[in-house]
């Protein structure tokens, strides 16, 4: 319900500069709101979870997250709209800083890649069906039916939470008397920092002095951070995670992954409308492909890294999205849409194969304590590479565009295909990286102890 939010806010803006007489920068900052906060506050409440306990703080977040959603659908304006997507997020960040520490804890070592795989599978069903439903509710009803709708799915959700959740068997008691109050804000305004200048630097301008000071504030938060946090007695995220390889490597490649995934997915609707030709809502459903592909192969990869180990699978699957992506650097005009649909569903089925294996990584690797941090570092580099891929591919798309003299992508065709072939190969780049952090970093074994459960040992190269 949090990743459909997330998305479907997208087909939604169009509608909402109208209902508002607003700009559509102005309307941008509904979906802005919503990715900082989130992003920002997600290794805080993680950091919280391992405090407090993740099934109170899971039910919280629904519960937080239903009044924000019935607040956004009763927006009488575009700033109170944009306050309760604020409020929306925090209940979301609560809901997602917990999500995979609550499948880690939850299930045995043995099937945790194939629980982490279902757990994925249901993020791709969110981002695909966001669009599409929230085209659907608008049309039918109205822009505050996309609102709406989460406050049943909402009430439902916070029973189940409530009921079924396990209580948690280990808490870090140590940091309820130390929280870290200055780390949780140094790394909030440096996530923000660097997050908003990603998400705003092409439409301002990457010389921008309101970019450039957005930049610099972001990275000397996150400068004070690290040597604040390497003083605290209970730091937000304990930095002694990142000399474990596989935390450190997985969450790179992570985020490394989700923006090859996300530039594509920011980049190809433009190919459909500007050279193809082809409406909004058509170029919204011709990506459906690829979270579909994520989505059915998500729980396959799961299983399969639980019997043979993280690192097969995700250098098979990051070759898979890298050579597809590959593939998208050769459309052309009457390029066909099944070559297109086939490339995409195949960026798909890669993120699929690679997601699930290497959270599994990420989260056997970590100490029980420390899961619901790690489940919220996990997502903040989620978010991140989603922003970084985004303004990363854009900004090369409309640098080749720029520079062939013309000011946005109404330009003739034979510029377009020029610029969009450069982005393609900007992409690949990314899953390259990915790819080669899978093949060279260490694995994830199974070795049993004497009661026979299986555990995650570290073989370092």
């Amino acid at each position: 319900m949090a990743a459909l939010d997330a998305s479907i806010i997208t087909v939604a803006q169009p509608t909402l500069t109208r209902q508002f007489h607003v700009s559509f920068s102005a309307t941008e900052w509904v979906a802005l709101a919503y990715l900082l906060t989130l992003t920002a506050l997600l290794a805080m409440f993680g950091r919280i979870a391992d405090i407090v306990g993740r099934r109170p703080l899971y039910t919280l977040g629904f519960t937080i997250f239903i009044i924000g959603s019935a607040l956004c659908g009763a927006s009488p304006n575009l700033a109170f709209l944009i306050c309760a997507r604020v409020l929306q997020a925090i209940g979301a960040v609560m809901l997602q800083a917990n999500s995979v520490a609550i499948v880690t804890a939850a299930v045995p070592n043995s099937v945790r890649g194939k629980a982490i795989g279902i757990q994925g599978s249901a993020l791709a069903i969110g981002l695909s069906l966001g669009p599409a439903i929230g085209g659907i509710l608008i049309s039918a009803l109205s822009w505050r039916a996309i609102f709406y709708v989460n406050v049943p799915v909402g009430i439902i959700g916070t029973t189940l939470a409530a009921l079924i959740l396990p209580l948690d068997k280990i808490k870090d008691t140590e940091g309820k008397s130390h929280f870290d109050y200055i780390g949780a804000i140094l790394l909030a305004i440096g996530l923000i920092g660097i997050l908003f200048a990603l998400n705003q630097g092409n439409e301002r301008g990457w010389t921008s002095p309101f970019i450039i000071a957005s930049l610099l504030i972001g990275i000397m938060s996150g400068v004070g951070f690290i040597f604040w946090e390497k003083r605290h007695l209970a730091p937000i995220i304990d930095l002694s995670l990142f000399r474990i390889d596989q935390i450190t490597w997985g969450n790179a490649s992570g985020a490394l992954s989700y923006a090859l995934m996300y530039g594509v997915l920011y980049v190809v609707p433009y190919f459909f409308e500007e050279v193809l030709k082809q409406g909004a809502s058509t170029s919204g459903l011709l990506t459906t492909p690829l979270p579909i592909g994520m989505m059915i192969l998500a729980p396959m990869a799961g299983r399969i890294a639980d019997k043979l180990g993280s690192k097969i699978p995700t250098m098979t699957g990051m070759a898979i999205s890298t050579v597809a992506t590959i593939a998208l650097i050769f459309l052309q005009a009457n390029t066909s849409y099944i070559y297109l649909i086939v490339a995409l569903f195949f960026i798909g089925i890669g993120m699929g194969i690679f997601t699930p294996p290497n959270n599994s990584t990420v989260m056997g690797n970590t100490p029980a304590n420390r899961l619901g941090v790690s489940s919220g570092m996990l997502n903040m580099s989620r978010s991140l590479g989603q922003s970084f891929g985004i303004a990363y591919a854009f900004a090369v798309l409309q640098r080749i565009v720029i520079g062939s003299g013309y000011s946005s992508l109404r330009a003739p065709i034979p510029v377009l295909l020029r610029a969009f072939q450069w982005s393609f190969i900007a992409i690949t780049l990314l899953g390259v990286a990915a790819f080669l952090i899978s093949l060279l970093r260490g694995d994830v074994t199974k070795k049993h102890d004497a009661a026979g459960h299986s555990e995650s040992s570290m073989i370092d190269i």
